[in-house]
Order: structure tokens, then sequence, then C-alpha cells
């Protein structure tokens, strides 16, 4: 599993995206980064928000909880989860992981 780290604005966690996939899913690890992909094309930002919808619905959580930390402009991005310790969100994202395989 990825490390998710605690800060003190919420729980921080690696994400490599491909976009212009044929549907949105966690498709593996890579490194320390979940490996996502996102149906949306990389322009005017619609990738990282297909990216921030699909995890503030996979993990049950707000949208305005969701926030691409770090790489907006990059496939290689951090997330952070509002409101969540790094434990329940490492439990959240392990759990959804195991249903979609």
């Amino acid at each position: 599993m990825i490390p998710v780290r605690d800060t003190a604005s919420g729980a921080t966690f690696s994400v490599r995206v491909q976009p212009r996939a044929k549907k949105n899913a966690i498709t593996g690890v890579m490194g320390d980064a979940l490996k996502l992909s996102v149906t949306a094309p990389p322009v005017e930002g619609r990738a990282n928000e297909a990216v921030v919808d699909f995890f503030a619905k996979l993990l049950n959580v707000s949208r305005s909880s969701v926030t691409i930390a770090a790489g907006e402009s990059n496939r290689n991005k951090v997330i952070r989860v509002a409101g969540m310790s790094a434990d329940s969100l490492q439990a959240r994202l392990q759990t959804a992981m195991q249903s979609e395989q």
C-alpha cells in the first residue's frame, strides 16, 4: 500500500494520473503513488476535476474536502483530504482498492 501522511490541513497521498482512459479507476500502484486512470483530457483542468470527483466519491467525502496539493499541471500529483487522519484514509483507500479488484 502507498504511504499516507498526516499534515496540519489533512492527510495526503501521491497519485500518478493517466488522462483520456476508457474509464475512471485505480489501476494499480507505481512506486509510492496510486495509478489512476481518468476519462477526462488534460485540458483546462478537466483531468484535475475528474481526479477530485473520483476521490470524493471513492472516499465518501465532500468534493470540497479533496484538493490537489501539488502537481496541478503534472501527471504526478499530491492529493489532500481535509478532516481525515492518515490512518482512516489509508483504511478507506485499501477497502476501495480491494472492492475494485
